[in-house]
């Protein structure tokens, strides 16, 4: 689950730092940078968490969020805050957290083994797909590609009530592309990389979705059969540990940002 940037991303580690710490901060700092280029930003609001590695945490599960007042073109690798399951902040950072953005992201790191990085999103297209009685519908090349991977959420309400997180894992269970209902995409993975493959599939799949109903409602769209979904889902590498799981495609996306402002390096 350790970043996997390229070397010439990460700035120096700062004295008394873990080189692990510092180089999941420079990978997630990137990250919130990527969003706001892709345009999937909601304000000051929504989050991208990491756990931090064992060599870290020990046997505490940490992880790093973004300072709540701040948009994502303004997070930075040193302004990122570090917290427990139980909110606590333990790098003694001035920057408050949201409580809206805990409660669900440390009900997944806690509760599903794997969940290193969550990432939540309220994009117009996956906003929209949320609000419809069907969900996501198997008719475009990017839902095809998450057959059997995608579970929903009912709406509950703002999410900063604790006891909403067992039934937030029995919703989930294993999948890891989230709908909640009437509220945006949510998706988990192993390392960010992996996460953000699963989330952009996701979120083109309401993008493709929200373009064809436009032209015709959902009546209008041709259904991909069960069984070509299946086999688009076993032949769809982009998730896969020994195909990258993502991180070519996150590095370029890396890449272009850089070239536009590389300050979350700091």
């Amino acid at each position: 689950m350790n970043a996997i940037l390229p070397a010439d991303t990460c700035a120096a580690t700062p004295p008394g730092m873990h080189p692990d710490e510092w180089a999941a901060r420079v990978e997630l700092a990137a990250c919130y940078r990527v969003f706001s280029h892709l345009g999937w930003t909601e304000m000051i609001y929504n989050h991208i968490t990491l756990r931090l590695p064992d060599s870290v945490a020990g046997d505490e599960k940490q992880f790093l969020i973004n300072p709540f007042g701040l948009h994502y073109s303004e997070v930075t690798a040193r302004n990122l805050v570090k917290i427990n399951l139980q909110g606590e902040v333990l790098d003694a950072s001035a920057h408050r957290v949201n409580p809206a953005g805990f409660v669900v992201h440390a009900t997944l790191h806690g509760g599903i083994e794997g969940a290193h990085c969550v990432m939540h999103t309220h994009t117009t297209a996956g906003v929209a797909v949320a609000c419809l009685k069907e969900g996501l519908q198997q008719t475009n090349f990017y839902s095809a590609q998450l057959h059997g991977m995608v579970a929903y959420h009912d709406f509950e309400g703002i999410t900063i009530h604790a006891e909403e997180g067992p039934r937030v894992l029995q919703s989930i269970g294993r999948k890891p592309a989230v709908i909640l209902r009437n509220h945006g995409l949510l998706a988990w993975g192993a390392t960010l990389a992996q996460t953000f493959a699963i989330l952009w599939t996701l979120q083109r799949a309401c993008e493709i979705q929200l373009a064809t109903f436009s032209m015709g409602g959902s009546q209008a769209a041709i259904p991909v059969p069960e069984a070509i979904a299946e086999k688009c889902t076993r032949d769809a590498l982009q998730f896969n540990p020994h195909h990258g799981a993502g991180q070519d495609v996150f590095n370029a996306l890396v890449r272009q940002v850089d070239r536009l402002d590389d300050s979350y390096k700091h």
